[in-house]
């Protein structure tokens, strides 16, 4: 449990109000299991949270948040939505810092 923050990644950007919470969290999962997102196993995603349009998603293995974070663009995309959607992906501990 202490290590989960090393392997959550925050994501800025997800379309809000298209589909209901379960789809979206359902779509980022896909997006972050596919290898040509350099993304793997995905333990959780927790969408909706407090801010609007962010969701965290944990990873079963921290190597995997290294590989998704190197990539340059992340876009949405899934059938049920009407485009593609760029997301701004984060280190966790950035998201929720002492940068108060």
């Amino acid at each position: 449990q202490a290590a989960r923050p090393t392997r959550t990644i925050a994501i800025a950007g997800v379309p809000e109000g298209l589909l209901q919470d379960e789809v979206m969290a359902d779509i980022l999962t896909i997006h972050f299991q596919k290898s040509r997102n350099n993304g793997g196993d995905v333990e959780e995603v927790a969408y909706p949270t407090p801010s609007k349009g962010v969701a965290f998603v944990t990873f079963e293995d921290q190597a995997v948040v290294e590989r998704v974070l190197r990539k340059d663009q992340h876009l949405l995309e899934d059938r049920r939505l009407s485009r593609r959607y760029p997301l701004t992906v984060t280190r966790y501990c950035d998201s929720v810092s002492d940068n108060v």
